[in-house]
């Protein structure tokens, strides 16, 4: 039975961190954002995200995002400055094409920082893209 349960991994959807000017705060926050990349929507979106290392973790954060449009990105969450030095994880489960994908995104610790910035596509801002 177990055998029988197909779960394709998700290809052409990412999840990245963007470092943004925050009008009502005036300051620069590090956001997390999925992105569809893909010619079709993905629907009833869920994140589960957290960070670790191996004395401290923080709360796993659920979310329920719904519906990515194709070629678009919806906001995750904020990400705090200090979470940044955990290894952090997102596990992203989705529907497209009548199929339920799934994949984990991982951002190693100190990873995301100003160095490490690129162009991220769709969203056209600098970020960090999980591997």
């Amino acid at each position: 039975m177990k055998k029988d349960i197909e779960i394709p991994i998700a290809k052409e959807v990412f999840v990245a961190i963007v470092h943004e000017w925050n009008k009502e705060f005036l300051s620069k926050d590090w956001n997390a954002y999925i992105i569809n990349n893909r010619n079709t929507p993905i629907d009833m979106v869920l994140i589960v995200s957290k960070g670790h290392d191996k004395d401290k973790k923080t709360s796993t954060m659920r979310h329920g995002i719904g519906l990515v449009g194709a070629k678009s990105y919806e906001k995750i969450e904020m990400v705090q400055e200090d979470v940044l030095a955990l290894d952090n994880e997102f596990f992203v489960t989705f529907f497209a094409d009548d199929k339920l994908y799934e994949r984990r995104y991982n951002f190693d610790k100190n990873t995301v920082n100003e160095q490490n910035l690129i162009n991220i596509p769709i969203i056209d801002k600098e970020g960090v893209l999980a591997k």
